[in-house]
């Protein structure tokens, strides 16, 4: 029995020796040696021998970056205002041996010497340079921090202001300003934008009323010219008229007797109107009358002696009525329409353009022998 009981403590011993000696370091950790309480070495990561009994692992150092969130600390700025201003640090033990022996706790150290830091950085502001320079903030905060703790065996790799508060009154009196600049620059977007639109829509009107009046030039001008043209070709067309009627005429040889008919077939136009009171008969209508007796007294199948006798003067006209050959027709109908025309005449003559009841050239007296001749009036 004291055997086992003495087998028992010889197994327990050895297991409490090799405890002691072997000690196992995780990945990117650092174990911190002391012998008889005096720094004796440091362990890397991995399985690492000790004297047992003699060598102790007193600290084991966490050598990746961390992370340090420091709750809000009240800064006054440079115009009296008091800011709550919270920040994370980011930061590596270097050197683990100077982080164990020449700082106590260096993650309250940096905290401290955060928070001093910013309320020297901050003090020399005003509210408005704070919440616009974060930038300017954690480089100076980082550059402070990364030159004192370097003797701690830490590197400070990055500083962040993780809010910056002011009071609420402020609040009130920031968002009442942003709020007032903010319809400023709409009132001032507007007025551009009206003033944009009344400069184009006024560029707009000038370019039309050019458009419209070059427009308006050139209807004119081709107006004008289709006018001209117009004329050009009404001017040849009455040209060509006259040429094409005169050429008729002088090819058709016109007599004495085709002129005097003409004559007397106007004559009782020219008489036509209300407002003709005087009516004088030219002397060239007698020539006319005798070349149109003439002419009718040569027609074959009317005797000379049947042939009508006419004199017209001022006061009347007389016709002495012949009958044609009664085997023609066609002369017959002709000297009916040279009597009808002769009579016309001689009654227009009588009663002028102005008497509403001329007299018929039947009941005219015959003229004497003293008449005028014809025409001399």
């Amino acid at each position: 029995m004291v055997v086992l009981i003495l087998l028992a403590l010889l197994l327990l011993f050895v297991v409490v020796v090799l405890a002691k000696t072997v000690r196992i370091i995780p990945q990117s950790r650092a174990g911190i040696v002391e012998r008889f309480g005096k720094y004796k070495a440091s362990l890397p990561a991995g399985l690492n021998v000790l004297v047992p009994f003699i060598d102790k692992v007193r600290y084991v150092i966490d050598l990746r970056e961390q992370v340090v969130s420091f709750p809000p600390q009240p800064v006054i700025t440079e115009d009296n205002l008091v800011v709550s201003i919270d920040t994370v640090i980011y930061f590596q033990v270097t050197n683990p041996v100077a982080a164990t022996y020449e700082i106590a706790n260096y993650i309250q150290a940096v905290e401290q010497l955060t928070m001093t830091t910013l309320r020297n950085i901050v003090g020399g502001m005003d509210l408005e340079e704070t919440l616009t320079s974060r930038d300017a903030i954690n480089s100076r905060l980082r550059g402070v921090l990364d030159e004192a703790t370097g003797k701690w065996g830490i590197r400070v790799n990055r500083v962040e202001l993780k809010g910056i508060d002011p009071p609420p009154s402020i609040k009130d009196s920031m968002e009442k300003q942003m709020r007032a600049d903010r319809d400023k620059r709409a009132a001032i977007l507007t007025a551009e934008g009206q003033r944009q639109s009344a400069i184009l829509t006024a560029e707009g009107a000038k370019q039309s009323a050019i458009l419209n009046a070059e427009g308006d030039r050139e209807s004119q001008i081709l107006r004008a010219q289709a006018d001209r043209e117009a004329a050009i070709l009404r001017a040849q067309g009455e040209g060509q008229a006259i040429q094409t009627v005169f050429q008729a005429i002088h090819d058709g040889q016109p007599d004495q007797s085709l002129l005097a008919y003409q004559y007397l077939q106007m004559m009782p136009k020219i008489a036509e109107g209300d407002a003709n009171k005087v009516w004088i008969v030219p002397s060239e209508i007698g020539k006319a009358l005798e070349g149109l007796g003439s002419t009718m007294t040569n027609l074959q199948g009317i005797p000379k002696d049947a042939s009508p006798r006419v004199r017209v003067d001022m006061g009347a006209a007389t016709e002495v009525p012949a009958q044609p050959a009664a085997d023609d027709p066609t002369l017959a109908g002709t000297h009916d329409a040279v009597q009808q025309a002769i009579a016309e005449a001689a009654g227009a003559s009588m009663s002028g353009p102005g008497d509403p009841h001329p007299t018929p050239p039947s009941a005219a007296p015959a003229p004497g022998p003293d008449a005028p001749e014809a025409g001399q009036g």
